[in-house]
C-alpha cells in the first residue's frame, strides 16, 4: 500500500526546476603585491578562471523542501542566484517554472522570491507595515487581501507588534521574521531561502522553522533552504543536497544520510543518537581530503 501511495504521489508531482550541466565560471584579476606590481598589472593584466559552479543536473519537484548544504564559497549562493535569475550561467540548460530565469520575465518574478538573509531587502528607514504597502503596489495585489495577508503572517510569527516600528530599530531576529514576510506577500511558488535563521537565537530560530513547516503544508510552495545550522536541514528539509568545491556530491534523502556517510564513506559513527551536524562536519573533512583542490584555471 505505501508503494502503490508513493507511485501515485509521484505521478501526479509536477518538476518545477530542473537543470541540465549548469555551470557557472568567474573571471578574477591576479594582482602583484606592492606598487611595481600594481604598475605592472595596468599594462598587462594576470585573469584567472573560477570554477563556482561545476556542470549540475538537477531535478525538483512540486512542494519540496531541498536542504543545500556547503562549506562557504562551495557554490550555494551562485546555484540560488542562477535559478532566480540573478546571474546568468556560462553553460548548460536551466528551466523554472517553465522559465529561463536570466531572463527575467516579470510573469517569472511574480511567480518566485529569494532571501539573502545577510542583506536587508526591505526598506531600513521605513515600518515593516509601510514596506509592505509599498510591495503590495510593486506586485500590484489586491489591497485588502494583502493586508490581510501581512498581518496573519505576522501572527504566526508572533511579531505583530514590530509591524510599526522602523526596519533599522528592530533585533535580527525580529527583521529576519518581517524579510520572510516581505518574501511571501505574493504568494511565490519557489522560495529560495539563503541562511534564514543566521545569527538568530534558539527561540528566534525554532519560530522561524516551525512557521515554514506549516506554511509548506499549507501553500505546497517549493523551496531551497540553504543554512550552516544543520537543524534548520534536519527538521525542514525533504531532501539533501551537499555540494562541495561547486559539485553536488550528495543528492538523496536527509533521513538516508547518516547511513550512507558510515557505510560508503567510512565514517566511524557508533552512537545511537547520531548527531547530524557532526556527520555532515566529518562528511566535509573527508571529502575536502578525497578531492583535488583545484578549481582555479589560469588564462
Amino acid at each position: 500500500m505505501d508503494l502503490l501511495q508513493r507511485f501515485c504521489d509521484n505521478l501526479f508531482m509536477s518538476v518545477i526546476i530542473e537543470t541540465r550541466n549548469l555551470s557557472r565560471v568567474y573571471k578574477t584579476y591576479r594582482r602583484e603585491e606592492g606598487a611595481l606590481g600594481a604598475l605592472k598589472g595596468f599594462f598587462k593584466r594576470q585573469h584567472e578562471l573560477k570554477m563556482a559552479l561545476k556542470p549540475t543536473t538537477l531535478s525538483i519537484e512540486q512542494g519540496q523542501i531541498i536542504g543545500l548544504v556547503g562549506a562557504n564559497g562551495a557554490g550555494k549562493t551562485t546555484l540560488l542566484k542562477i535559478l532566480s535569475g540573478l546571474i546568468y550561467p556560462s553553460e548548460g540548460e536551466v528551466s523554472v517554472l517553465g522559465f529561463k530565469p536570466f531572463e527575467r520575465k516579470s510573469e517569472f518574478l511574480r511567480q518566485i522570491s529569494i532571501l539573502l538573509g545577510q542583506k536587508a531587502q526591505l526598506w531600513w528607514d521605513l515600518p515593516p507595515a509601510e514596506s509592505f504597502n509599498l510591495l503590495t503596489h510593486i506586485y500590484q495585489l489586491d489591497p485588502a487581501q494583502a493586508k490581510s495577508d501581512w498581518q496573519n503572517l505576522a501572527e504566526r510569527l508572533n511579531c505583530t507588534d514590530q509591524l510599526r516600528v522602523q526596519l533599522r530599530r528592530l533585533s535580527l531576529g525580529e527583521r529576519m521574521k518581517m524579510e520572510i514576510i516581505g518574501s511571501l506577500l505574493h504568494r511565490p511558488k519557489v522560495l529560495y531561502l539563503d541562511e534564514p535563521t543566521i545569527g538568530l537565537d534558539v527561540l528566534a530560530q525554532n519560530t522561524i522553522r516551525r512557521f515554514l513547516a506549516e506554511y509548506v503544508k499549507q501553500y505546497q510552495p517549493t523551496i531551497i533552504l540553504t543554512s550552516h545550522y544543520m537543524d534548520d536541514i534536519s527538521r525542514l528539509a525533504d531532501r539533501l543536497l551537499l555540494i562541495s568545491r561547486g559539485e553536488i556530491v550528495y543528492d538523496g534523502r536527509v533521513e538516508d544520510f547518516v547511513a550512507h556517510a558510515e557505510k560508503n564513506l567510512q565514517l566511524d559513527i557508533k552512537s545511537e543518537e547520531t548527531d547530524f551536524e557532526d556527520v555532515i562536519h566529518r562528511f566535509f573533512e573527508k571529502e575536502s581530503g578525497r578531492r583535488p583542490t583545484g578549481g582555479t584555471l589560469p588564462t
